[in-house]
């Protein structure tokens, strides 16, 4: 109405009135991105993942998070799209090249494709989802938390605190381990070897004590078993359960520490020996010498 009423040539009016189109439709964008994100925020609050049982939450988060991302893509596309498509130069070569095809629409593609890739894979993570916020997984030989998941690729907190970030596509085309798949809880597992005298069940009755005394189990799981003979040792299996993969790990190590001492103080016979035998002694008949060197083979 005021570009109308103002005193202007017809040609500006035309400028004017383009340029207001520009800014309708980059406000419509903005004004449907506000709303995503306002709605996201709402839908979101319901859940918390700063929780010990936090899977649905956790489900949640991450497939708004990826499809509002998307979204975010599809909404600047369209802006860009339909603020091109307001210039008439641009309109028409837009259609020419449209009905070509060709070596042009060939070589858009393919250097679109990485893009593409990614964003089809955010699509399937969000529904499909073997990926989540603040899943414990093993991505490349580390272990870590998913932080973050956008548009093209995800960051992955390393237990020491670095960052690996891999590329959204390789979750759909490469094997990885995701320890909190369907729950947070977890078994985890102490390896140890000890000697063939070792006491397996005075070792069960102590680590049952350490492993219910901790607060980190969760009350669910905690057993010993020999799960292998090897040439000079034997090989017990511990296992706790806990609430994530954080308290699993902390788990374990205690585990490991105080069923060392506990074996040093109680039973130091326990621990592995190199046994040797000598040769045959004056009487004729081979005696056999053990010596006092314990291996430096600590509980895996």
């Amino acid at each position: 109405m005021a570009a109308t009423l103002s005193p202007l040539t017809e040609r500006s009016v035309d400028i004017v009135r383009h340029v207001l189109l520009i800014g309708f439709i980059l406000l419509v964008s903005w004004t449907a991105r506000v709303v995503l994100d306002l709605w996201l925020r709402a839908h979101l609050k319901r859940f918390r993942i700063d929780t010990d049982d936090n899977l649905l939450a956790r489900k949640h988060v991450t497939q708004m998070r990826i499809l509002l991302r998307v979204a975010d893509t599809a909404i600047i596309v369209v802006a860009l799209g339909a603020v091109m498509m307001t210039f008439e130069g641009i309109r028409q070569y837009g259609v020419s090249l449209l009905a070509s095809a060709g070596a042009a629409g060939i070589v858009v593609g393919l250097a679109l494709q990485p893009v593409l890739k990614n964003l089809f894979a955010g699509i399937q993570l969000a529904i499909t989802q073997p990926i989540r916020i603040d899943d414990a997984v093993i991505v490349e030989g580390e272990w870590g938390n998913v932080e973050e998941i956008t548009s093209t690729y995800v960051v992955v907190r390393i237990w020491d605190l670095r960052r690996l970030i891999v590329p959204l596509s390789y979750f759909i085309e490469k094997p990885f381990q995701n320890w909190t798949r369907e729950e947070a809880n977890l078994l985890g597992v102490v390896m140890i070897y000890l000697d063939y005298r070792a006491p397996v069940e005075a070792i069960r009755r102590e680590v049952e004590r350490i492993v219910r005394g901790s607060r980190l189990w969760d009350g669910n799981t905690v057993a010993v078993q020999v799960t292998d003979f090897r040439e000079q040792v034997m090989e017990l299996r511990v296992l706790a359960s806990a609430r994530n993969a954080g308290d699993a790990f902390t788990l374990r190590c205690i585990v490991r520490e105080a069923i060392v001492a506990w074996l040093q103080e109680n039973h130091p016979e326990a621990l592995p020996h190199l046994r040797i035998v000598d040769a045959q002694s004056e009487t004729g008949r081979p005696t056999q010498r053990r010596t006092s060197h314990e291996h430096s083979q600590s509980p895996a």
